[in-house]
Order: structure tokens, then sequence, then C-alpha cells
């Protein structure tokens, strides 16, 4: 009797932490896609002024404003980094969100992908679930 109340507590947790992680996933994905959609006209503002910047000052060699130019360009390369990692943390949230589909979710993944010269960290350990369904 006992064994079969902690399995039954055991399964009830597991069945909390999978809605309650799918809510956190799907308002974390709608979040980063808005911040996305804001990084990309940003991007493209910041880049196109940079370039409009650099081209006037080489047009009138005036060396202060490429270097702005040269800023400008440099904080949209920020923005782009930004942006890509956003879209990498989405991949790897659809990615829990399918396995919470298919019922083979246990807990949320690594958002970081670990070193490839990390000996100590395989990959297969951190996609193996704890418990399998059977």
């Amino acid at each position: 009797m006992v064994n079969n109340d902690v399995s039954l507590q055991i399964k009830s947790m597991f069945d909390n932490n999978k809605v309650e992680d799918l809510k956190r996933f799907m308002d974390k994905r709608q979040c980063l896609n808005n911040c996305n959609c804001c990084l990309i006209y940003l991007f493209h503002i910041v880049q196109s002024a940079g370039i409009l910047t650099t081209t006037i000052a080489a047009g009138y060699n005036k060396t202060y404003l490429i270097w702005i130019g040269v800023g400008l360009n440099l904080c949209a390369s920020l923005i782009n980094v930004y942006e890509k990692t956003n879209n990498n943390i989405l991949k790897k949230l659809m990615a829990d969100i399918k396995a919470i589909k298919d019922d083979n979710y246990v807990d949320e993944g690594a958002l970081i992908e670990p070193e490839k010269n990390d000996k100590s960290v395989k990959q297969d350990d951190l996609n193996t679930p704890l418990i399998e369904n059977k």
C-alpha cells in the first residue's frame, strides 16, 4: 500500500511539473518571439545608420564620424548575436514542448550547449530521461 501511495505522489509531482513547465515554456517562447521581432527591426535600423554615417564621414573626410559609424555597426552585430541566441533558445524550448506533447518529458533540457571539449559531461547523459515511460 505504501509503494502505491509513493508511486502516485511521484506521478502527481511529475504531472504537475509538466503542466507548470509547459506554461512557462510557452510564455517564454512568446516573449522571445516578440523580443526577436523588435531586435530584427532594431538591427536593420542601427546597421543602416552605421553604414550611412560611415559613408558620409568618408566622403567628407571626418575621421571621428567614421568611428561613430563603426560603433553603430558593432552594435548592430551585437543585436544580431542576441537574436541568433534567442532563436537557439526557441528551438530548445520547442524540443521540450514536443517532449511534453509526446509524453517523453521529465525536466527541461540545458539551454546552453556544453563545450565540445568537455569530457566530464556527455551529451547522451543530458538527454537520457531519468524515468522511462512503460
